[in-house]
């Protein structure tokens, strides 16, 4: 297989009405020798298992806040907007592809979903919860990076990066609380919190917090993240 079908979680606008995407989720796939395709918003079990079973990994990208019912949570001033339909459809996705072992990776929103999924909690709003001077949630130009993160030994990220330490770009004001017990930290940002995670017992389940859709085009760590997944869903 030598460009494999990544299915991409849609981005949705309740002004419009409409689902949209970045396009840098689309370029960086196309770049790393994936062909990306943008998933219909639908909670139509049926119709998201043919998609698991067509799409050979998957993207799940940032957007809305969680929803702090998927975690078992009471929804605090501080939550932004969630959209309940994407909330769903991505469960009955995550479960499904989770049963196939197809690779996944998430990006910022990608990241608190699955480790809510997995059981783990989220920090509803970081600048109320978890008070830290590094910047999360900077301003454009946002392929640019604005705090370090550590890169944990003896894990995948550590291996594929060789570095010990990563410059990020950030935009984000919910992170990762309680980590799911099935989740492995692999960077941790200078304040603490859990900025990328996998999964030791998939064959590949990885998410980070920061935003390689942002920054590929400059940055080499972010097009060989994509890659690793790309490359993984040939397999």
């Amino acid at each position: 297989m030598d460009r494999p079908i990544i299915g991409v979680m849609p981005l949705y606008d309740e002004t419009r009405e409409s689902l949209w995407m970045l396009p840098g989720y689309m370029e960086a796939v196309e770049y790393a020798g994936g062909v990306p395709v943008m998933l219909p918003l639908t909670e139509d079990r049926e119709n998201i298992y043919r998609l698991c079973d067509a799409c050979d990994g998957f993207l799940f990208t940032g957007g809305h806040d969680v929803n702090p019912a998927v975690y078992g949570a009471q929804k605090s001033p501080a939550c932004g907007e969630a959209c309940d339909a994407r909330d769903r459809m991505e469960q009955i996705l995550f479960t499904r592809v989770l049963e196939l072992d197809k690779p996944i990776l998430g990006i910022c929103r990608g990241i608190q979903i699955i480790n809510a999924f997995l059981g783990g909690t989220l920090y509803q709003d970081i600048p109320t919860e978890h008070p830290t001077s590094v910047e999360h949630h900077q301003t454009p130009p946002y392929d640019r990076p604005v705090h370090k993160v550590a890169i944990c030994p003896d894990t995948p990220l550590r291996e594929l990066l060789g570095v010990d330490e990563l410059e990020v770009n950030s935009y984000h004001h919910q992170a990762i609380q309680e980590k799911a017990e099935t989740l492995v930290p692999m960077a941790i940002s200078e304040d603490g919190l859990i900025e990328a995670v996998y999964h030791p017992g998939k064959r590949f389940l990885w998410a980070v917090q920061w935003h390689p859709e942002f920054s590929w085009k400059v940055d080499e760590n972010s097009r060989r993240i994509v890659k690793a997944f790309v490359d993984a869903s040939k397999q």
